[in-house]
C-alpha cells in the first residue's frame, strides 16, 4: 500500500509542469495571444515578411509591447519549442546533469512561471535589419516618453530613417507635446514626412509650400527625390506631357552616343556593339574553303567588305546579330531620348522644383554672404598681420623680412603662458599683453643692434633682415622643435556663429575681426590724440624739422620699430587660435602682409585697412572659382596685384606732401 501510494505521488508530481502549461496555452494574455497570431512570421525571421508583426505589436496598445520589441530586438525573448509560447529568459545555470537551464518570465507580467532545459527553448535572434525595423517602431513609445532626452532622441532616430508609419505617429503626439522647442521640431518632422509619404497630393503641396524661405538641409534631401528622372527612349520623336523633364541629344554633354546605344541595347531596339577585332575573330572562324560568306578572304580588306560578309552570316543564323561602330550614328538617328519623373505626381514634380529654383536662388546668396563673411575674416587677420608692417615699413620704410617671425614669437608666447596657467581664458587674456612686451623688445634690440646702422639703405636692410629671419626660425626650432604646439582656445569660442544652413562663421574669427577693430582703434588713438603719435608723425614728415623741435628722431624711431614689432606679436596669439604653431608660422603671411601695405598705401592705416580687405576679398573669391588649388588662387592673386601697381604705385591712399616724397 505505502509503494502505491508513492507511486501515485510520483505520476502526480510528474503530470505538474504539463498541466501548468497546458493552463499557459488555454489562458493566453493579450500580447501572448497577438504573437502566436503571427507566430508563423516570427519563426521565419525574415526582414521582408517580419514587417505586420512588428507594426502589430507596436499599434496594439498593449501595456507589454514596449518592453516586448525592446527584450526581441536585444535577443531575450524566447520560444518554447513543444508548444510555441514566448517567454523571457534568464540563465539558471545547471542542473545535475550538466545540462544548461533557463529561467522563463511571463512576457506580459514579467513574474517567474518556471525553469527549463536550454535544449527545449529556441532563442528569437533577429538580424540587423530586423533590429532597425524594431527600432523604428519602438519610436512611438520614445515620442510619449516623459523624459525630454528620450523624445529628441526619438526625433533624430525618424530624421535618420524615415517610415511611413511614422507620420501618422507624429501627428497624434505633436498636440500633446508641451515642449516647445520638441514640438516645433515635431512639426518641421511632421511636414517633411508629409512630403515624402502624404496620400494626398493636394497635402504634399501644402508641405512643400509652408517651406517657403526655408535652406534647411533636410528639406533639399526630401525634395531632391521628387524630382529624380529615368532616362528613356522612344522611336521617333519624343512623348509631349507633365512628366517629361527634358529632351536629351545624343553626343551632348548630359547624354553621350555610348550611353545612348546601351540604352537602345538594352531596351532591344538595337543589336550588341561589335568591336572590329571581334568582328575579325568571328569572320575567320567561319572561313570554308577560302571564302566567308561566299566572300573571298582576299576581298576582306575594307570595313564595307567585313560588313557585308558578317551581315551575311547573320543573315545565315552563322552569328548573332551586332552592330559596329560606324552604324551607331545611322541607328541612334531614329529615336529620340527623354528623361522623364518617376518618382510622383506631375503636380507634386511641379511644386518640388519650384521650391528647389527658389532654394537655389537663396542658397546662392546666402553664399555669397558666407564667402563675405569668411573675406571680411581673412581680411581682419591680414590687416592684424600688416598692421605693424604698416608702421615699420609705411612709415619708417623699412623693408623687415623679419616681420613674420615677430608674428611666430608672439603664438609661441602664447603656448609658453598656456603651460604655465592652464585656464584657457585667463591665458589668452595674459597671453596677449605678454606677447607685445616680447615682441616689442625684441624689437627695440634689433632696431637697436641691425636697423640704426642701415637706414637708407633699403637692400642692406632686406638682407640683414632675411638673414635674422632665418636665425629666429632656427632658433625656434631648437627650442620648441620642429612638431606644431597648440594653441588652444577657450570653450567659449569654440563653434560658430551660424545664421544658416549655409551662413555661418567661426566664433574665433568673430573675435579676431572684433580684435582688428580694436587695434584700429588703439593705434589711430595713439597716432592722433598722443605726444608720441605726434612727434613721430612729426619725425614721418620731416626728420629735420622734427630734431630742431627738440624731438629725438633716433627715440621715435626705436619706439615705432618696437611698436610695430609689439603688434605683430599680437597678431601672432590671435593667428595661433586657429593656424598651427610652428617656426614657419609667419613665412606665410610675410608676403600678404607687404601686399596688404603696397596696394593700401605705404605709410597710411587706413591704406593698409583698405588693402587688407582687398586682398581678403580678392583671394576668397579667387578660391572660390578655383577651390582645388590654392596655390593657383595666391599666384593669380600676385599677378592681379602686379598689375594694380602698375596702375596705381602709391597704392590705394597715397600719401601727400614730404612724406610721399621721402
Amino acid at each position: 500500500m505505502t509503494r502505491l501510494l508513492r507511486l501515485l505521488a510520483a505520476c502526480l508530481f510528474a503530470l505538474l509542469p504539463a498541466a501548468a502549461m497546458a493552463q499557459d496555452t488555454d489562458d493566453l494574455s493579450e500580447i501572448q495571444a497577438l504573437l502566436q497570431e503571427h507566430r508563423e512570421i516570427i519563426e521565419k525571421s525574415s526582414r521582408r515578411t517580419i514587417g505586420p508583426a512588428i507594426d502589430a505589436i507596436a499599434a496594439s496598445g498593449l501595456p507589454a509591447a514596449q518592453d516586448v520589441l525592446e527584450r526581441w530586438q536585444a535577443r531575450e525573448m524566447w520560444q518554447r519549442t513543444d508548444d510555441g509560447l514566448f517567454f523571457f529568459t534568464e540563465e539558471a545555470g545547471e542542473d545535475a546533469n550538466g545540462e544548461d537551464l533557463l529561467t522563463l518570465f511571463d512576457i506580459a507580467t514579467g513574474e517567474e512561471v518556471g525553469t527549463v532545459l536550454e535544449d527545449d527553448m529556441d532563442q528569437l535572434k533577429p538580424n540587423s535589419g530586423i533590429r532597425a525595423m524594431m527600432g523604428a517602431a519602438l519610436v512611438r513609445f520614445q515620442l510619449t516618453d516623459p523624459n525630454d532626452r528620450v523624445r529628441n532622441r526619438a526625433l533624430t532616430a525618424i530624421e535618420r530613417d524615415a517610415q511611413d508609419s511614422h507620420l501618422a505617429t507624429l501627428r497624434s503626439v505633436i498636440a500633446e507635446e508641451t515642449n516647445p522647442a520638441i514640438a516645433a521640431r515635431m512639426a518641421r518632422l511632421e511636414r517633411l514626412l508629409t512630403i515624402r509619404f502624404g496620400e494626398d497630393d493636394a497635402e504634399r503641396i501644402e508641405a512643400i509650400e509652408s517651406f517657403s524661405g526655408d535652406l534647411g538641409v533636410d528639406l533639399r534631401a526630401t525634395l531632391n527625390p521628387l524630382v529624380q528622372t529615368e532616362l528613356r527612349v522612344a522611336e521617333g520623336e519624343a512623348p509631349e506631357g507633365e512628366d517629361v523633364a527634358r529632351v536629351l541629344r545624343p553626343g551632348s554633354e548630359a547624354l553621350s552616343k555610348a550611353d545612348a546605344y546601351t540604352l537602345l541595347v538594352r531596351e532591344e531596339l538595337a543589336p550588341p556593339l561589335i568591336s572590329g577585332d571581334d568582328q575579325k575573330a568571328a569572320l575567320v572562324a567561319n572561313i570554308i574553303d577560302g571564302q566567308v560568306a561566299g566572300i573571298q578572304v582576299a576581298d576582306l580588306n575594307t570595313d564595307d567588305a567585313r560588313d557585308l560578309a558578317y551581315a551575311e552570316l547573320v543573315r545565315q543564323g552563322a552569328v548573332e546579330a551586332a552592330a559596329t561602330e560606324d552604324e551607331i550614328d545611322e541607328i541612334i538617328d531614329g529615336y529620340a531620348f527623354y528623361e522623364v519623373y518617376t518618382a510622383t505626381s506631375p503636380e507634386v514634380v511641379a511644386a518640388a522644383l519650384g521650391a528647389l529654383r527658389s532654394i537655389d536662388t537663396k542658397v546662392a546668396v546666402n553664399q555669397f554672404l558666407d564667402l563675405t563673411l569668411d573675406a571680411l575674416s581673412l581680411a581682419s587677420i591680414y590687416f592684424l598681420a600688416a598692421i605693424g608692417l604698416a608702421i615699420t615699413f609705411g612709415v619708417m620704410r623699412v623693408i623687415n623680412m623679419a616681420h613674420g617671425e615677430f608674428i611666430m614669437m608672439g603664438a609661441y608666447t602664447g603656448y609658453v603662458v598656456q603651460q604655465i596657467i592652464p585656464n584657457y581664458t585667463a591665458s589668452i587674456a595674459v597671453a596677449i599683453p605678454l606677447a607685445f612686451v616680447v615682441t616689442f623688445a625684441a624689437g627695440v634690440a634689433m632696431e637697436r643692434l641691425v636697423i640704426r646702422w642701415l637706414y637708407h639703405r633699403p637692400l642692406e636692410t632686406l638682407l640683414a633682415t632675411f638673414g635674422i629671419s632665418i636665425a629666429l626660425q632656427q632658433l625656434a626650432k631648437n627650442i620648441f622643435g620642429t612638431q606644431a604646439r597648440p594653441l588652444t582656445s577657450p570653450d567659449w569660442l569654440g563653434g560658430a556663429l551660424v545664421f544658416n544652413d549655409v551662413v555661418s562663421i567661426s566664433y574665433i574669427r568673430v573675435a579676431i575681426f572684433v580684435l582688428a577693430l580694436i587695434f584700429l582703434g588703439v593705434f589711430l588713438f595713439i597716432m592722433n590724440r598722443t605726444r608720441v603719435g605726434l612727434e613721430v608723425r612729426a619725425v614721418t614728415q620731416n626728420p629735420r624739422m622734427a630734431a630742431s623741435m627738440g624731438i629725438n628722431p633716433d627715440k621715435i624711431n626705436m619706439l615705432t620699430f618696437g611698436l610695430g614689432s609689439g603688434i605683430a606679436g599680437i597678431a601672432g596669439v590671435a593667428i595661433g587660435l586657429y593656424a598651427q604653431v610652428t617656426s614657419e608660422l609667419g613665412q606665410g603671411y610675410i608676403v600678404q602682409s607687404f601686399m596688404t601695405v603696397v596696394v593700401g598705401g605705404v605709410g597710411n592705416i587706413w591704406g593698409t585697412l583698405l588693402g587688407a580687405t582687398l586682398i581678403g576679398f580678392l583671394q576668397k573669391f579667387i578660391e572660390w572659382f578655383n577651390p582645388s588649388n590654392t596655390l593657383a588662387a595666391q599666384t593669380y592673386m600676385i599677378i592681379f596685384i602686379i598689375i594694380f601697381i602698375q596702375f596705381r604705385p602709391r597704392g590705394l591712399i597715397a600719401l601727400k606732401g614730404r612724406a610721399a616724397e621721402a
